[in-house]
C-alpha cells in the first residue's frame, strides 16, 4: 500500500542526505526513482538535490504553478517508478501538496516528501502545513541546537550573526543565512532581537 510521507525538521539536518541515500537504496535494487526539487532552490544548481556532505542528484524542478501529479503522470511514461522523492517540500503549494496525494491513492506510487517544518518566524510554511494535514506518515529528521538539545527552529541571520526577525517567508541561504536552535535559544535570540515572544 503506498503511502504519503512526510520527513521534516530544521536546517542543516541531512533530509537531502536521508533522500539521496534512500534513492540510491531503491537503483541499487534495479528500481527506478523519481527526484523532484523547488525551482526556487538553485544552490546545487538547476535541477539538482545535493547534500553538504558532497552526494548529488539530477532531478525535475517545480515551480508554484506546476501540476505536479502531470510530472509524475510524464515520468511514468517514460518507464516503471518505484517511489517519487520531493525535496524542499516546504515550498510545495497546498494544491500540490493534495497532487502529490493523488498520486498515492491513484497511482499507487510512494511519496516521500521532505522540508522544512516552520520558517524563522516559527510559522508553518504554507506546504508544510498541507504535509502536516494529510501525510500517512510523518518522520523527524533530527539535528541539534549549540546545546545538545533537539533544534526544532531556526533562526534568520544579518552578516554580524543577529537574528533577524521581519522579512520574507521564503530567502534561500544555508549556513550563513540560517542556524538551527532548539526553542528555548530561538526565544532567546527573538527576544534578544527585539521580538516579543508570547
Amino acid at each position: 500500500m503506498a503511502k504519503l510521507y512526510f520527513n521534516f525538521s530544521t536546517m542543516n539536518a541531512g533530509k537531502s542526505t536521508v533522500l539521496l541515500q534512500a534513492s540510491h537504496n531503491y537503483r541499487e535494487r534495479g528500481m527506478q526513482t523519481y527526484l523532484m526539487t523547488a525551482a526556487v532552490d538553485g544552490r546545487a544548481g538547476h535541477g539538482r538535490i545535493a547534500s553538504r556532505i558532497g552526494i548529488e542528484a539530477e532531478a525535475d524542478v517545480f515551480g508554484p504553478r506546476d501540476d505536479v501529479f502531470a510530472m509524475i503522470e510524464a515520468r511514468l511514461r517514460k518507464g516503471p517508478v518505484a517511489c517519487v522523492f520531493v525535496d524542499e517540500a516546504q515550498f510545495l503549494s497546498p494544491a500540490q501538496v493534495w497532487q502529490l496525494a493523488r498520486a498515492v491513492d491513484d497511482l499507487n506510487l510512494p511519496v516521500l516528501a521532505y522540508g522544512l517544518r516552520v520558517d524563522f518566524q516559527g510559522n508553518l510554511f504554507p506546504g508544510s502545513a498541507t504535509l502536516l494535514a494529510l501525510a500517512d506518515e510523518m518522520r523527524e529528521v533530527r539535528t541539534i541546537c549549540k546545546c545538545g538539545r533537539k533544534a526544532t527552529m531556526v533562526i534568520r541571520q544579518d552578516p554580524e550573526g543577529n537574528a533577524i526577525t521581519e522579512g520574507a517567508q521564503v530567502q534561500i541561504g544555508g549556513n550563513e543565512t540560517y542556524v538551527s536552535l532548539c526553542r528555548r535559544h530561538w526565544r532567546e535570540a527573538m527576544d534578544a532581537a527585539g521580538r516579543a515572544i508570547p
